[in-house]
């Protein structure tokens, strides 16, 4: 904390301890709490005017409760270490700051913030074994324990985290290890005696509080669940040891009364002492318990939750997937559980009945269908009855039940299969099924089965857009792990041909994207075709035969929709870069595709589509065999058009992306300089974690160009070609682009620039000086002439720039030339005085450093009260603090 902080902050204790006095914003005390947080250890040492306040707020109950709310927490940061502790034990502070009979007599304690503060400060103070004597003495465990079910959640909430923390905190270590309590036998003694008689008071509490007397404290036990979660998943021995113990027969109590609300809190107890063990007779009847209960309902959510989270054993694991399985096999009547059913028997007619309620039937089939991927992952030796290939037999026949097919599942409960007709939820539940299950041994056998129901349901005309959507992403998953794509009947391939042709021209513009991305996505799976060898080829070829993709795609660049557009560009990408990286030549279509593109980037009110078109073109760059290609000439002209018309793009990440070009330019064409540094950013989500990025990372091919040292007319030519490519204009007008992320991105490629081929003043080349960029008159091309200007002012008489003064007295520019509306400049002289290094230093810093401060804050305070206490305010003015 600086000094002009501390200077200022007596005055602010003196504001906030006024009672007379309120503040606009209360979240101004978050904050300041904050700012103490990051002080640490040292905050009483350095503000010792705090230690006055506490005692001035705590004395007097007609404070503002955010303000004595506020002091509460303080003094928890202030007691944290044990010199603290004793300076406000010595001022008789402490016993007034946690006396909450003192806050309940003052009428302040039903406020819930007075309560959460009282907690917090508790907890804040608990980090040394001086707190907890001070803790046992003052007997707060018993309010503590009241608040465990406080009926504000924020406040139950941080009691549970409280009680968490005594416990886990002060837990004795073995005498290998040391947390500062055994400094002494003697005081290690007394100090664990203390920590037994709350371990003690807290198990006894549990045992007691844990199984609900009537209906109405269900919260109270779903609070204390949630405790036991957090203790047993931490705890060590003999903690865990000593709570399991105290509280088994209330959990086995809890397990029998069968109280739906509490099945998963008892089950996240249940596997957290599970985990955290060895084999544990009690831990073992309660998880049989679990899976034996009578609710059906209740059973598929215990054998979800064992399954996803459990520690798995052979005996519990083939338990829970036999009952996750069984509402599968009752609806559709698949041989999902063999021969060997008793353990099924005992659940089925129960289950049956419960099935029969539509609500609680797609409930029950949704969290079975989400499990299916775990059960085919458990080993053939557990669950020998059930091959994967069965279970996606049985999704697919659900999903044909789902769609009105009934005939499908002829041995299925008829009363039961009728709930799910036409449930969307369980068809995308299912598909997502589908897709996972493509990863699940021997389940590549039923490949055409697959496939003949994915595209029965994006051909049916009652699918709702996100179950085409799903249908798709199964479709391309299945794909991509096919060993042999020519398995599949023609009767197949001409099927899909015909439903994507359908699609790509549905009314549903979500639809229509769906059918994009998929062409997109389709082209870049590689598959494989049995012949005599085994043969790679592109999904797109091997299903879609003669019928190209690309003039469908074509027309979706006129779609209406934005997203479509944006979509069929990617898709194009996708679809191109094979002939790209071939090196083959453009056609007539893929020209015309061009300058379609160039007219969306240009013309397009939607930023998705313009988006797109830069990352085509990053793509294009990025993926052709050699820059010495026929198609370069059509590649480069459009690049030069994409940045000049990118850079001043209205959206900035339309602008990111073309400053991304940019670099691939600079990559390309200092790649043989041996000071080039490739690459200006270390993690590209870092310059704009708001934006939409691309997950496709774009590498430059560049292995055919040998490496040598530029130098000279070498490095003023490369700098000349990209003076003319427009790429000097785009970080220049970037460098003073309102955009954070654009103007980071654009100096730290300037910065990339000037390292590599701007020599030292002394070192400069007649030819390096020869190369000049135009500055426009207007826009960015004046804020850095005035930048420039101001740079010059600060330079001695010595230096050898020109520099022009016009008529109404503004400096000339560095290195400046007038060429009617536009001024030239050098680009070394400019890249040298544009204070590059500064610029990046206030850029990578938050957009509210300034505001953003300590200093700022107390001065936010300050002000605030001067505005309230001047009678001579005009009525109706606020003064507010700043928004934090």
């Amino acid at each position: 904390m600086d000094q002009e902080c501390v200077s200022l902050l007596p005055r602010v204790c003196e504001v906030l301890a006024d009672s007379s006095k309120s503040l606009p914003d209360d979240t101004s005390l978050e904050k300041l709490l904050d700012w103490f947080t990051e002080a640490g250890r040292s905050l009483l040492e350095t503000c010792p005017c705090l230690l006055d306040f506490v005692s001035t707020v705590v004395n007097n109950t007609d404070s503002d409760p955010s303000v004595i709310s506020f002091t509460l927490r303080l003094s928890g940061l202030l007691t944290a270490t044990e010199d603290g502790f004793k300076k406000l034990q010595e001022r008789s502070v402490l016993d007034l700051v946690f006396n909450f009979q003192r806050w309940q007599e003052a009428g302040l304690w039903e406020d819930p913030c007075i309560r959460i503060g009282w907690i917090q400060g508790l907890r804040g103070t608990l980090q040394h074994p001086k707190a907890l004597s001070f803790f046992v003495q003052s007997d707060f465990i018993k309010p503590l324990l009241q608040l465990q079910t406080d009926s504000s959640l924020f406040v139950a909430s941080a009691a549970n985290h409280m009680l968490a923390h005594i416990l886990l905190f002060f837990q004795p270590v073995s005498p290998a290890g040391s947390n500062g309590i055994h400094k002494k036998d003697q005081y290690a003694e007394r100090t664990n005696a203390k920590y037994t008689a709350v371990v003690v008071a807290i198990s006894e509490y549990l045992k007691e509080s844990l199984v609900p007397k009537e209906k109405t404290q269900l919260h109270q036990s779903l609070q204390i669940l949630k405790l036991l979660a957090l203790l047993l998943a931490q705890a060590r021995p003999p903690l865990r040891d000593t709570l399991l113990r105290t509280v088994a027969d209330s959990l086995q109590e809890l397990v029998t009364a069968g109280y739906s609300q509490l099945t998963l809190p008892l089950m996240d107890v249940i596997l957290a002492a599970n985990s955290s063990s060895g084999p544990d007779e009690c831990v073992a009847r309660l998880l049989s318990s679990m899976l034996n209960a009578n609710k059906p309902a209740d059973l598929i959510h215990a054998a979800a939750a064992y399954l996803r989270r459990g520690r798995l054993d052979a005996v519990h694991t083939a338990q829970a997937a036999r009952i996750l399985l069984l509402p599968i096999d009752i609806i559709t009547g698949q041989t999902l559980l063999g021969t060997d059913t008793k353990a099924a028997d005992e659940h089925r007619v129960l289950m049956v009945e419960q099935l029969k309620n539509k609500t609680s039937c797609v409930s029950m089939i949704c969290v079975c269908l989400t499990n299916t991927p775990h059960i085919t992952l458990v080993p053939p030796d557990v669950l020998l009855t059930c091959h994967p290939a069965f279970v996606v037999l049985a999704v697919l026949s659900l999903l044909r039940i789902c769609s009105g097919d009934s005939s499908s599942s002829p041995t299925g409960c008829r009363e039961v299969y009728r709930n799910v007709i036409g449930s969307g939820k369980v068809q995308k539940c299912a598909l997502e099924a589908l897709t996972a299950l493509s990863s699940s041994p021997g389940a590549k056998d039923k490949m055409n089965e697959v496939f003949t129901l994915l595209i029965q349901y994006l051909d049916n005309p009652d699918s709702d857009p996100t179950v085409i959507h799903k249908s798709y992403k199964a479709l391309i998953k299945w794909l991509s792990v096919c060993t042999d794509v020519s398995s599949i009947t023609d009767q197949l391939r001409q099927d899909l041909i015909r439903v994507v042709q359908k699609r790509v021209c549905d009314m549903r513009w979500e639809v229509r994207d769906s059918t994009v991305e998929f062409l997109g996505q389709l082209a870049g799976v590689q598959v494989f075709l049995k012949s005599a060898e085994e043969e790679a080829c592109r999904a797109s070829e091997a299903l879609l035969g003669g019928c190209s993709t690309t003039p469908l795609l074509r027309e979706a660049l006129q779609d209406p929709e934005s997203y479509v557009r944006a979509s069929a560009t990617s898709a194009l990408a996708q679809t191109l870069a094979h002939s790209w990286q071939q090196g083959a030549a453009l056609t007539q279509e893929e020209t015309e595709i061009v300058n379609r593109l160039l007219e969306i980037l240009s013309e397009d009110t939607e930023g998705f589509a313009r988006r797109a078109v830069v990352q085509y073109f990053i793509a294009w760059f990025s993926s052709r065999s050699s820059h010495k290609h026929p198609s370069s000439s059509l590649l480069m002209n459009s690049v030069h058009s994409v940045i000049s018309k990118g850079s001043v793009d209205l959206d900035w990440e339309v602008k990111v992306h073309t400053l991304q070009l940019a670099e691939l330019l600079l990559d390309e064409t200092f790649s043989g300089h041996q000071g080039y540094k490739k690459g200006s950013d270390t993690d590209p989500a870092s310059l704009h974690p708001y934006g939409v990025v691309s997950d496709q990372a774009y590498t430059l091919h560049t292995h055919n160009l040998q490496r040598t040292n530029m130098e000279g007319s070498d490095s003023a030519g490369a700098l000349s070609n990209l003076v003319e490519q427009g790429v000097f204009s785009a970080l220049l007008s970037g460098l003073v682009d309102c955009d954070r992320p654009v103007g980071l991105k654009a100096c730290r490629l300037l910065i990339t620039v000037r390292e590599t081929v701007c020599p030292l003043p002394l070192d400069a080349t007649a030819a390096m000086a020869t190369v000049t960029c135009e500055l426009p008159g207007w826009g960015w091309g004046q804020e850095i002439r005035n930048i420039l200007g101001r740079k010059k002012n600060n330079q001695t008489k010595e230096a050898d720039i020109v520099v022009d003064s016009g008529e109404d007295g503004e400096v000339g520019e560095v290195g400046a030339s007038e060429r009617g509306d536009g001024l030239c400049v050098s680009v070394c002289d400019a890249l040298r005085c544009l204070q590059l290094d500064e610029t990046l230093d206030v850029l990578t810093q938050s957009s509210d450093h300034v505001h953003n401060s300590l200093l700022s804050l107390l001065q936010d305070i300050l002000t605030s009260n001067a505005a309230h206490t001047h009678s001579d305010k005009e009525q109706g003015e606020e003064v507010i603090v700043d928004c934090y």
